[in-house]
C-alpha cells in the first residue's frame, strides 16, 4: 500500500512527523508538504510562478507552495506510482464545520479527491496541542479498515480527534458538519511606521454545535468522522432559478 502525506502546517510540524511515523509499519509513505505553514490556504493553486520540490534530510519533500499544490504536483507527475491514499495531517487546530471552506488540511485531502483517490484530512481539536499520537492511532485504525474492507469511493472523510489520551477517548461518531458564529472583527493596529495593518479575527464561537454535529461529538470527547463532497450546486434552488430568470 502507498499512502502520500501532507498537511499545512509545513513540512516540520510534529503531527506530520508523529503520522508518517505511526503509518511506516503499514505502507510505503511519501511526504510532500508546504515548505512554511499554508494554513488558511484552502484550494489555492500557485499558478503565476513555477514551483520547487525540495527534500529535507529525513527524506519528506517540500514545495514553495500550498497544500493543495503539493498534492498536485506529486499525483500528477513528482511520484512514480498513484498512491492508494492520500491523508493531510496532523493538523494543530479543529477543522469543523465553516472551518473545511479555509482549510489547506482539508483541501490537500480534496485535491486528492478530485484526482480520485480515496483520501482523508485529520486534525486535533485545538492548537497547540499535545496528543498527535491519538489521532496517529485513530488514522492507523481507519487505514487499517479501509484496506480489510474499502469504503466505496468518492472518499473523502474530514477527521477531528479530541486532545486527550487515546484509552480516554468516549468512541467515534459519524457526523454532520456543524456551524460557527460569525467571525470576530478583525484586529487593527500599527506598523513603527504609522501604517494601518489588519490581523483577520478569530473564528467564531460554535453556533450549529447539536447532537450529530462534528463540535458535539468532540465537546463530549469522541473522535468526529464526516464525509464530506465537493458538488457545491444548490439543488433545491435549481427550478426557483429557472422560474426567476
Amino acid at each position: 500500500m502507498r499512502i502520500l502525506l501532507s498537511n499545512d502546517d509545513g513540512y516540520f510540524a510534529p503531527g506530520l512527523n508523529i503520522l508518517a511515523q505511526a503509518l511506516a509499519p503499514l505502507a510505503e509513505i511519501t511526504v510532500v508538504a508546504p515548505e512554511r505553514n499554508r494554513s488558511g490556504a484552502s484550494n489555492s493553486l500557485t499558478l503565476d510562478r513555477p514551483l520547487t520540490v525540495r527534500q529535507a534530510s529525513n527524506g519528506f519533500y517540500f514545495v514553495n507552495g500550498t497544500p493543495t499544490d503539493c498534492v498536485h504536483l506529486a499525483v500528477t507527475g513528482l511520484l512514480d506510482h498513484l498512491p492508494d491514499m492520500i491523508i493531510s495531517g496532523i493538523n494543530d487546530g479543529a477543522n469543523m464545520g465553516d472551518d473545511t471552506i479555509y482549510s489547506g488540511t482539508v483541501a490537500a485531502a480534496m485535491e486528492g479527491y478530485l484526482l480520485d483517490i480515496p483520501s482523508i484530512a485529520v486534525s486535533m481539536s485545538q492548537h497547540n496541542a499535545q496528543y498527535f499520537d491519538t489521532a496517529a492511532k485513530v488514522i492507523v485504525d481507519l487505514v487499517k479498515r479501509q484496506e480489510r474492507n474499502p469504503f466505496p469511493p468518492p472518499v473523502l472523510m474530514n477527521v477531528n480527534v479530541p486532545d486527550i489520551p487515546y484509552d480516554q477517548l468516549q468512541g467515534t461518531r459519524i457526523t454532520r458538519l456543524g456551524k460557527r458564529h460569525k467571525a470576530e472583527p478583525v484586529i487593527k493596529s500599527a506598523t513603527p511606521r504609522g501604517e494601518t495593518v489588519y490581523w483577520v479575527g478569530a473564528a467564531g464561537a460554535a453556533q450549529d454545535a447539536g447532537e450529530g454535529t462534528d463540535f458535539h461529538a468532540i465537546e463530549h470527547g469522541m473522535v468526529s468522522i464526516t464525509p464530506l463532497q465537493v458538488d457545491l450546486t444548490q439543488h433545491t434552488q435549481l427550478d426557483a432559478l429557472k422560474a426567476w430568470r
